[in-house]
């Protein structure tokens, strides 16, 4: 469909990143759901973007030096109404240009720089866990546990299980947690109110990837969630990281970004993107309908064929 008639029946053009990921397809299968033009964005020119009905932009890479210009100049051509943030390395430069993209007509999904700069700090998150109560596995940035985690990695990237002396630069080292892990995915409106926190068991993962997954009701979890958002402030869809142990729960991670396991998290209540929207864009009240607590998630990767490339 052409682009331009997209925009005049009112069609919102929603850019989403790392759209190359195999864990990408469900968030460009929401987007056209929810009535949206879907573009997707990737360093790899290779996409299966047109599997979802979705146009494709190849971006630069987020090291490049012009990056935010590019990015800027890509924005305006190709008249995007929404970004939706998805790629830790660019997440702080969307925060700091919201209003620069903005005056371009382009709304960016993201909590504030503040927010993002603590969730993207290992160390920081721990100090802001230890700081209000939350509990956290003991951390340090001395090598005094032998699991070792980038300040800044995502996944299972960089992640070290050691007894060896590593260099610390940039580094933590955390005890090592026993339990069974839970991703919460949590929706914010537009007031940085939590109107979904849906937890979700993690029964299968791959390279830091959930693979299955069950939903289940815990309030206890559902709780800290909204002591911390009284807390930070948080918009959009942001994904928790939690053990529950025999002597309890503690909070590992923060991540302010779509994650790439939130398919269960849709799947079990709504279409959040068409929420973002309606209620971050248009301040169109949401009405949360009931989370099916007990729907299980079992991924699988499929494939797209393409005749020539």
């Amino acid at each position: 469909m052409d682009s331009s008639l997209n925009l005049r029946r009112g069609m919102k053009r929603v850019l989403t990143e790392a759209s190359g990921g195999l864990t990408a397809g469900y968030i460009l299968k929401a987007l056209a759901e929810a009535g949206a033009q879907g573009i997707a964005s990737d360093i790899d020119d290779l996409s299966y973007a047109d599997a979802f009905g979705a146009e494709f932009l190849k971006v630069p890479a987020s090291g490049d030096e012009l990056l935010w210009e590019k990015m800027a100049s890509l924005v305006s051509q190709n008249k995007i109404d929404i970004v939706i943030p998805s790629l830790d390395e660019t997440l702080l430069g969307w925060s700091k240009r919201q209003e620069e993209f903005s005056k371009l007509g382009c709304q960016v999904i993201i909590s504030p720089r503040n927010t993002i700069e603590i969730c993207q700090d290992k160390w920081k998150t721990y100090q802001f866990f230890v700081e209000h109560g939350i509990p956290t596995p003991i951390t340090s940035l001395s090598q005094l546990h032998p699991l070792v985690k980038p300040r800044d990695g995502r996944g299972g990237r960089g992640i070290l299980n050691t007894l060896e002396q590593v260099d610390m630069t940039n580094m933590i080292s955390q005890e090592v947690l026993l339990g069974q892990e839970y991703t919460v995915d949590v929706l914010f409106d537009h007031q940085s109110q939590p109107v979904y926190i849906i937890p979700r068991r993690r029964i299968g993962v791959v390279d830091g990837k959930s693979t299955k997954g069950v939903v289940e009701k815990n309030d206890q979890i559902s709780d800290y969630i909204v002591k911390m958002s009284k807390l930070l402030k948080f918009y959009g869809p942001i994904n928790f990281q939690c053990f529950i142990q025999d002597e309890g729960i503690k909070f590992l991670e923060i991540n302010p970004r779509l994650a790439g396991g939130m398919a269960l998290g849709f799947a079990a209540s709504e279409n959040w993107i068409k929420l973002i929207i309606n209620n971050i864009l248009n301040n169109i009240a949401i009405r949360p309908k009931e989370i099916k607590y007990g729907l299980t998630m079992l991924r699988y990767y499929g494939e797209h064929f393409v005749p020539k490339v």
